[in-house]
């Protein structure tokens, strides 16, 4: 069974960083490199896209968090990480992260994958 654990949220304050890491562990990973990504929570909301890496490391930003973030992985390592820069209130989510799933019908989706448990990272003074 495939298991996704994130880790590094925080409390920071408006214009701090953070790094969120992620590990997927529990199963061989074959021949392709599964696609990872990051989504978030914010109070009240839906979950939404933060950011994704694909298995020839092309990466995806939303808008919101386009030129603030970097995701980046280890593959040997099946780890995932998101670098948080210039942090704003409105960034105070559980950020999760996902393994994504693959069939034949609809490629690589994060509907197919594995969720972590999330992580809180808060924006305050």
């Amino acid at each position: 069974q495939v298991q996704v654990v994130e880790s590094g949220g925080g409390l920071v304050q408006p214009g701090g960083s953070l790094r969120l890491s992620c590990v997927a562990s529990g199963r061989v990973i074959d021949s392709r490199v599964d696609p990872m990504d990051w989504y978030r929570q914010p109070p009240g909301k839906e979950r939404e896209f933060v950011a994704r890496i694909d298995d020839r490391g092309v990466t995806d930003y939303s808008d919101s968090v386009a030129g603030r973030c970097t995701i980046s992985r280890d593959n040997a390592k099946n780890t995932v990480q998101l670098q948080m820069n210039s942090l704003k209130p409105e960034d105070t989510a559980v950020y999760y992260c996902n393994l994504e799933g693959f069939n034949t019908d609809y490629g690589w989706s994060p509907e197919l994958g594995t969720w972590g448990q999330g992580t809180q990272v808060t924006v305050s003074t």
